[in-house]
């Protein structure tokens, strides 16, 4: 197991209120989140919930073991930009070349990985700590409302380019830069992408929900929405 990837960027950041009361555009209403995360180029400690100076708004959507930190492709990117400047009516209300490491929210930006290569339950040395692939991220509406682009939200479900989180196996420092080694892969089956497919498209697959329902290493509130699915398919 030989497969390496590289951390682009580390961000962090705390939630923030944002937004004006008398708005009358909805874009522009009081809103809480922590979105808004600042790369930093020191060592970070990172902790079984999170990284040091990094917090969330929701506690109910967002954070805890299973979510501790939030990972995304950096060759994403210019595929996005791409995308964007063929769309007028979106190059027109994005900044487009801000749209890079960290547009997403992430913690981590990772050059080398994408959700077709990486797998549920992979486990990685980064830094001092190591961390296991625990789930896809679900992309919320803060998303959009960070870019101010509604549709945002449903085109990263379409494409697939959610990004996943992973849970912490063991506590450390992290710094940009560093390798993101392989070593071990207990589900080389399940990428994160077909994961994604089995979520949001491929609904009436009952045979792999139950895989997924039983599978200790995914995270539980997704093993809890794909137990919702069998239950419903039985009915």
């Amino acid at each position: 197991m030989s497969d390496t990837a590289v951390i682009m960027q580390l961000a962090v950041g705390m939630p923030q209120e944002y937004g004006n009361p008398e708005a009358t555009d909805p874009m522009d209403k009081p809103w809480s989140t922590g979105f808004f995360k600042q790369p930093v180029s020191s060592p970070v400690s990172l902790k079984h919930l999170g990284f040091d100076g990094d917090g969330v708004a929701d506690h109910v959507n967002h954070g805890g073991a299973d979510k501790a930190v939030l990972c995304y492709s950096a060759e994403h990117y210019p595929v996005w930009r791409e995308e964007f400047r063929q769309i007028d009516s979106i190059s027109q209300r994005l900044a487009v070349e801000q749209f890079g490491p960290g547009a997403f929210g992430e913690n981590l930006t990772i050059l080398g990985q994408s959700e077709d290569t990486v797998c549920l339950g992979d486990t990685y040395e980064v830094g001092q700590a190591a961390i296991q692939i625990s789930q896809p991220r679900q992309p919320c509406w803060k998303l959009g409302r960070r870019w101010r682009m509604k549709q945002l939200t449903a085109l990263a479900v379409s494409t697939g380019r959610m990004g996943w989180y992973v849970r912490i196996l063991r506590e450390g420092e992290l710094s940009a830069g560093q390798e993101v080694r392989l070593i071990g892969r207990l589900l080389p089956d399940w990428p994160i992408s077909r994961l994604n497919e089995l979520f949001y498209h491929d609904r009436h697959n009952v045979q792999d929900a139950e895989i997924m329902a039983n599978c200790p290493v995914l995270a539980a509130a997704w093993r809890a929405e794909f137990r919702k699915r069998i239950e419903k398919s039985a009915s």
